[in-house]
């Protein structure tokens, strides 16, 4: 299909786009259209609300049924306090590693999609390939779902969509759900002499952060899958605020948690438990001081696990040409598609410990091993 140097090509031109996450990808998207416009291939956009954002379903070969799609999130990470030895948004070569922003985190998988093209249309395509580039996964998959809901309306539903997210190529079948919360509490102010007459909304927030942990260790006590590292369903707080200042007792106090659960878990059973918690054992004493003060938790976002069915996974493995599939604890975009008909899993280049760090890389010899995977894929769809 193509060579290194063609993805590099690409790569470069990709990396060179800062698609951080708070940032417009359509700089990037006009460089991906001008590609496909270049190649006469079809596509159609899907921008967001503010007409700053767009993905992008472009089709290769046939109209038809039984096409896979490849899909790729456009938007990286921030660097923002990280050491970097290179500038993150200019691709640097040393040695066998290619660094910069999104080298595996995902534009290598996207450099790959870009790079197959034009391979894909000198193949005799009796089913279509069709390549999605999404926006704003990271923070919480939100770009993709506007295309997804046109999945079989506007646009064509795949048989079966490849996301290209960094596994170094391996079949993944399966990840957990992630179901983010906030959970403020108001409490009362006085003045730190009078603590007595107040209630602290750091202290009652503390309680709650305390039974998150005593609720992550029974999790681990009482769940077991041990296709997943950890083997049970996670609880994490990540973010604590609150309070004024030293000498008065905090009016409100937020943290933002999260669960991560195994294939068939709730993650909303933990924030039930904690609203119950919450109502018997910390709301009577603070509402006896003052009727004003709350707890309340909210979602903030969900990503829905995906737990690919066997035929999917036969095809995955297939086109990786593997004999075994994996599973990750991390989310992905795959979870949607499979949720809303279009049969999923997840096999792309580079190594998700690389991800997000500073000085991101990845291997060249990982960007052949995905157009390898191309390769069947063009192959399959051929037959």
């Amino acid at each position: 299909m193509a060579h290194s140097a063609d993805i590099e090509t690409i790569l470069e031109a990709l990396i060179g786009f800062d698609t951080t996450s708070h940032k417009s990808n359509l700089a990037l998207i006009d460089y991906i259209k001008g590609l496909l416009d270049g190649w006469g291939v079809p596509y159609e956009l899907v921008p967001d609300e503010s007409l700053a954002k767009a993905s992008l379903f472009a089709r290769i070969g046939p109209i038809a049924e039984g096409g896979i799609g490849l899909s790729g999130h456009t938007d990286v990470v921030p660097v923002t306090g990280q050491n970097w030895a290179t500038d993150p948004f200019k691709l640097t070569s040393k040695g066998t590693r290619l660094y910069g922003r999104g080298t595996t985190d995902m534009k290598g998988f996207l450099a790959c999609m870009l790079a197959a093209v034009p391979g894909f249309l000198a193949s005799e395509l009796k089913r279509p390939i069709y390549l999605i580039f999404s926006y704003d996964e990271e923070i919480g998959c939100t770009g993709v779902r506007p295309l997804i809901e046109e999945l079989g309306t506007r646009l064509p539903m795949p048989e079966l969509v490849l996301v290209g997210e960094p596994t170094n190529c391996q079949v993944v079948e399966a990840h957990k759900s992630i179901t983010s919360f906030v959970t403020t509490v108001t409490g009362f102010e006085t003045h730190s002499s009078v603590h007595h007459l107040g209630v602290s909304s750091i202290e009652v927030a503390a309680k709650l952060i305390n039974f998150l942990t005593d609720y992550q260790v029974e999790l681990a006590r009482t769940q077991n899958d041990p296709r997943f590292d950890p083997a049970y369903s996670t609880v994490h707080v990540g973010r604590v605020t609150g309070g004024t200042a030293r000498n008065i007792v905090a009016k409100t106090t937020d943290f933002l948690w999260e669960v991560r659960a195994l294939p068939g878990y709730d993650g909303l059973e933990v924030a039930g438990a904690l609203n119950k918690f919450a109502a018997q054992e910390l709301l009577p004493s603070m509402r006896a001081i003052a009727p004003s003060t709350d707890i309340e938790t909210i979602v903030k976002g969900a990503v829905p696990g995906l737990a690919a069915g066997p035929e999917a996974i036969r095809l995955g493995m297939k086109l990786a040409n593997q004999n075994m599939a994996h599973v990750v604890s991390y989310g992905t975009e795959a979870g949607l598609f499979n949720e809303a008909g279009a049969a999923s899993v997840i096999c792309g280049p580079g190594n998700i410990s690389e991800a997000h760090k500073p000085d991101e890389f990845i291997e060249r010899d990982e960007l052949e091993k995905c157009m390898a995977v191309l390769e069947r894929v063009a192959a399959h769809q051929s037959l």
